[in-house]
């Protein structure tokens, strides 16, 4: 019974993206396409950082890689418009609207926004991933995108002068140390004018019970550093078990860099209190108003992942639920 309602709700649980929005999206021909997936290649997927002895081809050779270049070529500006466009719209009209993307990786999120008449500032750090960002750019025609490579705490100097609609941490706070984290939040904040957007999005959140980001492991989280570093060998996630072996100060760095999660305690240092902060709106509990039947269903599945977030806002303080669900996606406006 349990497996025919979990596939009667996946058929209708499909979200609705708005016409106005749905007409705006922009495709790329074969040719296009192409072009893009060479850039990938040449730039993006040519650093052996996928564990010893894993060559950048064999990589790409394997399942996971091949399901790596896809959803980089297509399947990520897809769930894009499919959530979190309609999700940051019907908080803001982002047409017209200024935006500041911190976290613009190969540039799927960047083309989502832009493609809605945004003007975007896309920030990253990695520069073979803006090379590929600007490709996309370029095949997709848009102009209304300014690429800058940066770090995340240098966003205050770079755009003092700059008043912003949004600000968009796109799933990179998991990817920052502690103190660039903090310092990044706090900058983005001081910087928005009252009743501008402070957003995060697909960051991990660190008091669940399951990682599906880095190791696929559960209690990954809640490890300490050192064991989480050991432990890594456990986990079924190719190459990721077979990146750390020898620790020492470089090989750590690169290890927290794959991300271990966000928490409300982060919002607490950064932002002011968190009880006190103006949430507008969490991506989940939006799809779930979206699609009551979803919720509904939900409810009477009883899944693991519902009686854990029941228990978390249980014996958690009294925040906004959206601190509670499996990936931080929220939206914060500022008083």
């Amino acid at each position: 019974m349990k497996n025919a309602l979990k596939s009667a709700l996946k058929r209708f649980s499909a979200p609705q993206v708005p016409r106005q929005l749905a007409a705006n999206f922009r495709e790329l021909a074969p040719a296009a396409r192409a072009q893009l997936e060479t850039s990938l290649r040449e730039h993006y997927f040519t650093r052996p950082i996928w564990g010893e002895g894993i060559t950048p081809q064999a990589y790409l050779d394997s399942e996971a890689g091949r399901k790596d270049l896809a959803a980089h070529i297509h399947g990520r500006l897809d769930v894009f418009r499919q959530t979190v466009i309609p999700w940051l719209d019907a908080a803001h009209p982002l047409e017209k609207a200024t935006i500041l993307e911190i976290g613009s990786g190969t540039g799927s999120s960047t083309i989502a926004l832009a493609e809605q008449g945004a003007q975007v500032f896309a920030v990253d750090i990695d520069e073979p991933s803006l090379a590929v960002a600007k490709t996309r750019r370029e095949l997709y025609g848009l102009e209304n995108i300014l690429f800058h490579r940066a770090n995340a705490t240098e966003i205050k100097n770079l755009f003092a002068q700059q008043r912003f609609d949004f600000i968009i941490f796109f799933a990179c706070l998991e990817h920052m140390i502690h103190d660039e984290r903090i310092q990044a939040m706090r900058d983005a904040w001081d910087m928005l004018p009252a009743g501008s957007l402070w957003s995060v999005v697909d960051t991990p959140n660190r008091l669940w019970y399951f990682d599906s980001h880095t190791a696929h492991l559960p209690f990954y989280f809640w490890l300490p550093d050192d064991l989480a570093f050991e432990y890594a060998r456990f986990s079924p996630r190719q190459p990721f078990n077979a990146s750390f072996h020898q620790r020492d100060d470089q090989a750590m760095l690169r290890f927290l860099r794959h991300g271990r999660g966000v928490s409300y305690h982060e919002f607490d240092l950064a932002l002011g209190d968190v009880k006190e902060l103006n949430v507008v709106s969490s991506l989940s509990l939006f799809l779930r108003e979206q699609n009551p039947l979803w919720n509904l269903g939900r409810r009477l599945i009883r899944s693991p992942n519902h009686r854990f977030e029941s228990f978390l806002m249980e014996v958690g303080p009294d925040i906004h639920p959206g601190f509670y669900q499996p990936s931080l996606d929220l939206i914060i406006r500022k008083s």
